[in-house]
């Protein structure tokens, strides 16, 4: 029986050895013979051979496997994943906990394979940081089941969160730097009437922040994950105009979740909160102006039945103009005038294609060029070198992402901070094992409807 349990475990372990692709691991097989067959070494050196072992012995080796087990199956099989944040709704609501697959499009071998078990980032009571510098593995992919398609629901690693302020850590760090500069150009037009770009002020406010905030860097598998739903392969081109989005010219069809949001004016008394509560708008979502004006994120169907109440006088979808500049939005340029409802057209860079480089244009790339694919970069007098050559030109390394949240004016995504690498993709949500409401109260807090919902 021993050789039988011994040629099992040894013809499993070479198929992972195979799908792993290092086969240095092989000599992993020496181990299994000793654990099954010779039995010369006490690999489980915490409990004894022979005789009996003490409860809490027993309870260990069992927690011992289950963490084992548990971590490899997180790794190779399937992750849990529970949805934070409304930037999904109505496809996915806060409370969900999505069933992961690893396998449909391959699972990344770890960058930090020494690390508390379970944890992100961050290891929790302590608040201290869950993983080890000791070992660092590069990106490696395994063989999945298929490739990411358009409109595909992702879950990945938050590309912009490579550096994090730990005092503000829900706000991009890049983004509070940004913010820091723009407050120092106000400040100082107002006092000097100076103009210079923004740019001018980048470093002082990047000097700043580091003095006000505890900076930490995290690697790639320990960024903070997000769900949201890829609109842009490697390739496309993605325009949204007037809030509806474009892929290579093409209007991208909508789903009936998707929200927007809408200002709702009625004759001045309130919407009936039992109204609310039968569309399904959470309490969260429900912005009140005043008596009579509300701010409201939507599904056209929601829209369409408060559109019908008796008291509601009008409904209007609210879109930034175009022509308005945001600040926030990516790639960062003011002269683009973009804003969440008017983008683009914006190229999707695929891995081998080259594009052309010039100070113009820069910025669209240099976050890839600088971090994602960990090159030198710096531009001395409007002249752009990478590892100290001058470039004109970049081939590009790996496939990148568009990705945008269903919940249209509530999602941070890549229009606010670019493109999602293929490295930090982590898998396709598949369905939905629990939901809880945090608004609700005792067995209604359970979302039974919900359970093992297919994710579309």
């Amino acid at each position: 029986m021993k050789y039988i349990k011994f040629a099992i475990a040894a013809v499993i372990y070479i198929l992972v050895v195979i799908w792993i692709g290092n086969y240095w691991l092989l000599l992993g097989l020496a181990i299994i013979y000793d654990l099954y067959i010779s039995e010369k070494v006490n690999w489980t050196f915490w409990k004894r051979r022979d005789g009996n072992n003490s409860s809490f012995i027993e309870w260990l080796d069992a927690l011992i496997f289950a963490v084992i087990a548990v971590t490899l199956i997180n790794i190779f099989l399937f992750q849990n994943y529970r949805i934070p944040t409304p930037s999904m709704e109505k496809s996915l609501l806060v409370g969900d906990h999505l069933f992961v697959s690893k396998i449909a499009y391959g699972p990344r071998m770890p960058n930090t394979p020494i690390a508390f078990p379970f944890t992100q980032h961050t290891i929790p009571i302590i608040k201290t940081k869950s993983w080890s510098n000791l070992v660092h593995w590069p990106y490696k992919r395994l063989a999945g089941c298929g490739k990411v398609k358009r409109y595909d629901p992702i879950v990945f690693n938050f590309p912009a969160g490579d550096t994090v302020a730990i005092e503000e850590s829900a706000t991009a760090y890049y983004e509070i730097v940004r913010r820091t500069a723009r407050e120092m150009q106000q400040r100082d037009n107002y006092i000097a009437m100076n103009q210079h770009p923004l740019s001018y002020y980048l470093p002082a406010a990047r000097k700043e922040v580091w003095n006000r905030y505890e900076i930490i860097y995290r690697p790639v598998d320990r960024r903070d994950n997000y769900v949201k739903r890829c609109v842009g392969l490697p390739g496309d081109s993605i325009t949204i105009t007037s809030g509806i989005l474009y892929v290579n010219g093409e209007r991208a069809p909508e789903n009936e979740t998707m929200q927007t949001t809408y200002g709702v004016v009625t004759n001045g008394t309130t919407i009936n909160p039992k109204a609310f509560e039968r569309l399904k708008i959470s309490k969260s979502d429900q912005m009140m102006i005043s008596s009579s004006v509300y701010i409201l994120p939507l599904t056209k169907k929601n829209a369409g039945a408060i559109s019908k109440f008796v008291n509601v006088k009008d409904i209007t979808a609210m879109y930034t103009e175009k022509g308005e500049n945001s600040p926030v939005i990516f790639p960062h340029i003011p002269d683009l005038k973009w804003n969440e409802d008017n983008f683009g057209p914006l190229w999707v860079p695929s891995k081998g294609a080259t594009v052309d480089l010039n100070i113009s244009n820069l910025p669209f790339y240099e976050r890839i060029i600088d971090v994602y694919e960990d090159n030198d970069l710096r531009v001395d007098d409007s002249t752009i070198y990478i590892n100290g050559e001058s470039a004109t030109s970049y081939t590009f390394r790996m496939d990148y992402f568009f990705m945008m949240g269903d919940n249209r004016h509530n999602s941070a995504d890549s229009r606010y901070w670019g493109f999602v690498p293929e490295d930090h993709i982590i898998g396709k949500p598949k369905f939905i094992w629990l939901s809880v409401d945090k608004e609700a109260s005792g067995l209604k807090k359970i979302r039974f409807r919900r359970l093992l919902m297919k994710v579309r």
